[in-house]
């Protein structure tokens, strides 16, 4: 049997002969590698989530929206029911919009509070947008049932329900003709939407969970204080998205007297900034992680000293029938390796398993990659091979009397 293999053995049966203690031992090796995966996953999973969104939305899309939109604590179960807009887009804005050169179609977005009410009771966690016509073509969402409100139907008490919705204000599926009751009025059910794709952690809200109205019905309701948070343009067929942007920009500014305090971006703008943002915070949150590895490292160190400490009567048998320096040094250097390397597995496994759970029970579809798990178990390796050099060195300079004698 070579050195190598006998040392490998050794090391086996190392950790073999202690199972407690060597399950402890690599329990920050495990939960870094663990971390480490699930973040990067989740990250890579979340970045994935987000283009597939916007190029279903289309990169000409083009989204202008106030330049500070901050979330508050949600009172009503959704992110954009507490959303504070330090400056909303006015219906003079979306007129100006609408009518840029190279614009097709256009459709804002308002926020109304208060409480929606359906035959199977009052939708809490439901929230109730105002807009405009072409919004089904703006988001490439098609309907499960019935039809979308027309340009010509302004003022009429007609709603749109996302599938979620639906649920729990009729508790069926087809509610078509039914009524709710919103703001003390009662609003006819025209459509409902198919299922639309989730964006986790971004700023946007689960239309599956919104009631769609007539923009001039919810300005109405709400005598014009209904703010706009967010307006939808399309540039015409053979207009460059960034310069129609531009044009927006432009248009948007002067009507404002040279400062209009809007972003207006389109799709491939807000793809990058959404990965850029991402890629910030998973790095952050995977540094944090790896933080674990380095405690494992220093785990497997202290244990290791201990070991050699223990077994110091078998380093001096051994030192004494001709086992030099180096052979005992790599016997304890392949032990901790065995360790760190076993702890990256078992790290890597349940790495997996929170992936199926996160995808399970939560919107979240992470994506693990193979290069994160070859590196984070790598790292692992490296880590046992570092932090066990230390306790290895001060085995193979025992002289041998002295290891002998050692009680």
């Amino acid at each position: 049997m070579k050195l190598s293999q006998a040392h490998l053995k050794a090391g086996i049966d190392a950790v073999r002969s202690a199972k407690f203690r060597s399950l402890w031992t690599m329990l920050g090796v495990i939960i870094g590698v663990a971390s480490v995966i699930t973040v990067v996953g989740i990250g890579e999973g979340i970045k994935q989530q987000v283009s597939g969104q916007i190029h279903h939305l289309g990169q000409n899309l083009i989204t202008i929206r106030p330049s500070a939109i901050n979330a508050g604590p949600a009172g009503d179960g959704s992110l954009i029911g507490d959303l504070a807009i330090n400056q909303p887009i006015s219906s003079k804005d979306v007129g100006v919009i609408g009518r840029t050169a190279g614009v097709t179609a256009s459709a804002p977005l308002s926020i109304l509070g208060g409480q929606i009410k359906g035959d199977h009771g009052v939708f809490r966690d439901g929230f109730v947008l105002g807009t405009s016509s072409d919004l089904p073509s703006l988001l490439n969402q098609s309907m499960l049932y019935g039809s979308f409100f027309g340009s010509d139907e302004n003022g009429a008490n007609a709603a749109i329900l996302g599938q979620h919705a639906s649920e729990e204000l009729f508790n069926e599926d087809v509610p078509l003709g039914r009524s709710l009751n919103f703001h003390g009025q009662q609003f006819i059910v025209r459509g409902v939407f198919n299922q639309f794709t989730s964006m986790p952690l971004t700023q946007q809200a689960d239309f599956n969970n919104a009631v769609f109205i007539p923009n001039d019905v919810a300005q109405s309701l709400s005598r014009n204080t209904a703010p706009i948070y967010e307006v939808l343009a399309r540039p015409a067929v053979g207009q460059k998205p960034a310069a129609v942007a531009d044009r927006i920009r432009g248009e948007l500014d002067r009507a404002h007297g040279g400062n209009s305090n809007l972003a207006v971006s389109s799709g491939n703008q807000n793809l990058a900034a959404n990965n850029g943002i991402l890629d910030l915070l998973t790095r952050l949150i995977a540094g944090v992680a790896a933080v674990s590895l380095l405690v494992g490292g220093i785990g497997i160190m202290n244990v290791m000293l201990v070991s050699v400490t223990e077994r110091m009567h078998e380093i001096g048998i051994r030192k004494a029938v001709g086992a030099t320096n180096r052979q005992i040094m790599s016997q304890f250097v392949v032990e901790s390796a065995v360790l760190s390397l076993i702890g990256g597995v078992i790290g890597v496994a349940l790495a997996f398993l929170i992936d199926v759970l996160l995808r399970v029970f939560t919107d979240l579809q992470p994506r693990i990659g193979w290069q994160i798990v070859v590196l984070a178990t790598g790292v692992s390796l490296l880590v046992g091979v570092i932090f066990g050099t230390v306790p290895a060195a001060k085995a193979a300079r025992k002289a041998p009397i002295d290891a002998l004698r050692f009680e």
